[in-house]
């Protein structure tokens, strides 16, 4: 039997081991404590490794994008060096060739001397550009361009040709364009705006200064020290009065044009200077020669922030041409740029008028020309790109035909109302617009009415340009639109 003090042990024991429901609770809520931690501390190594992940994988693309963009610098630096090897043991060689080229010239100088510009006028396109450029007769080669602008396609064609029997190429093309480019110095400014036979003139010096060398050719452009130096100082004198006008923004197209060419023909174009030639080939992306130009002028770097500018601007048919220049038409695919072009063209400008039926009227007629206008680009769009398989021209030249049909129906209902008017107004009318009197009050709504237009940047062309500058003569192009830029046909023509 068990002592005493042996029980009392045990009973100690027994109440030291019993457990209560608060030590229940208390085990429990310090589990639940200890639980939350676990998941707040996985949630934070989440957290952390899918941080830590993301840097990782953003380093590891942009070490990836860095050690494509070094090749490519390795690639254009090789390039680069070669053509430097080859420039430099070339220079003999072209020296050579350029001797020959003043021999030979001196030579068919010698044999007979070259018609009098009179004789020139009278003589053929090709004769005459050929005499004046012989005798360096600069003075009347101007006039001589200017008065066969309806042969723009010919003169395009023979003035190389021609520039290359000039004794000083770039001098006489400077000579040629001094009195309207960089500033318009006439006396008499009739014809309003030479800038295009500018354009012309320099665009055909192009190949007339290339390097005798066929594996260089335009790459090194022969001009004169002093002469470079000339067209450099030009180029400052246009941007100069370009800034005292309100900025190169506000420049007319043409005129822009021009100095884009200049800078480009004589190779005079500055790295500070490329912001600037960055902005007027946005701001005139729709004139056809401005790809080429953008990358002539050193933008090559720049042409994928450009055409993403360009579609942000609703300019996508720009920015499909951008993007075919500079080889990026896989980064750029055209055909979804082509039909967002054709989406914008129907949408309905917002143009508010006090004359509600007029602004109807008008606003539905501006947008009839700019769906019109656009089928007819993209169309021309496809067929030069080669672009039907992907892209199929049945409905456009469906829906072409349709918008056709039905402006014309709608003229001869227009015709056939205005016939069975009354007399009384028409004669009105009639006589007035022959310069009988009219009220000042009618007067004042008929000049009102004048050259009414969306966003028409001038009243009426400065004069009518060659067919083959796009975006001049046409009433559908660039000055006589009153269209945006974008649904100008200054590509295609």
């Amino acid at each position: 039997m068990a002592s005493p003090a042996a029980a009392a042990a045990a009973e100690a024991e027994a109440g030291e081991g019993a457990v209560t429901g608060d030590m229940v609770s208390a085990g429990f809520a310090e589990l639940e404590r200890q639980q939350q931690l676990l998941a707040t501390c996985t949630r934070l190594y989440q957290q952390l490794a899918d941080h830590f992940g993301s840097l990782e994988r953003g380093l590891a693309a942009r070490s990836d994008a860095l050690r494509v963009r070094r090749r490519a610098f390795d690639a254009r630096t090789h390039r680069a060096l070669d053509s430097l090897h080859r420039r430099e043991a070339s220079i003999d060689g072209s020296v050579s060739r350029a001797l020959d080229h003043l021999g030979s010239l001196s030579a068919a100088s010698d044999k007979g001397a070259a018609p009098a510009a009179a004789d020139a006028e009278e003589a053929g396109l090709a004769e005459g550009l050929r005499a004046l450029c012989a005798r360096m007769d600069s003075a009347a080669f101007l006039g001589f361009v200017v008065a066969r602008r309806k042969e723009a396609d010919a003169l395009r064609a023979e003035m190389p040709l021609a520039l290359k029997l000039c004794v000083d190429p770039a001098k006489f093309v400077m000579d040629a364009v001094a009195d309207v480019f960089p500033v318009d110095r006439r006396e008499v400014r009739s014809p309003a705006d030479l800038a295009w036979a500018c354009v012309l003139i320099l665009e055909a010096a192009v190949p007339a200064l290339a390097d005798p060398d066929p594996e260089i050719g335009s790459a090194r452009p022969l001009v004169p020290r002093a002469a470079r130096e000339r067209a450099r100082g030009m180029a400052r004198e246009w941007k100069e009065a370009a800034e005292r006008k309100g900025g190169v923004e506000g420049a007319k197209p043409p005129d822009a044009h021009a100095f884009l060419q200049h800078v480009a023909t004589f190779a005079v174009a500055e790295r500070e200077d490329r912001p600037l030639y960055r902005r007027i080939v946005v701001s005139f992306s729709w004139r056809r020669q401005m790809p080429r130009l953008a990358l002539t002028l050193g933008l090559e770097e720049e042409m994928a922030d450009i055409i993403e500018e360009l579609i942000a601007k609703r300019q996508q048919l720009d920015a499909v041409n951008f993007a075919y220049e500079a080889g990026l038409q896989d980064k750029f695919p055209p055909v979804p740029l082509l039909k967002s072009y054709l989406e914008d063209s129907k949408k309905t400008p917002s143009v508010a008028s006090d004359n509600s039926s007029t602004s109807s009227g008008q606003s539905g007629s501006n947008v009839n020309k700019k769906e019109q206008s656009a089928l007819r680009a993209v169309i021309k769009c496809v067929e030069d790109r080669k672009l039907e398989a992907e892209f199929p021209l049945e409905d456009l030249r469906k829906q072409l035909e349709e918008l056709e049909k039905a402006k014309t129906e709608k003229k001869k209902a227009a015709s056939s109302a205005s016939s069975g008017g009354s007399s009384g107004p028409a004669t009105k009318r009639i006589r007035a617009s022959n310069g009988g009197p009219m009220p000042p009050a009618k007067a004042a709504e008929e000049v009102a009415s004048v050259n009414v237009g969306i966003a028409l940047p001038y009243s009426t062309p400065p004069m009518s340009y060659p067919a083959p500058y796009g975006g001049y003569g046409n009433g559908m192009t660039a000055y006589n639109n009153g269209m945006a830029p974008a649904f100008h046909q200054a590509y295609y023509r």
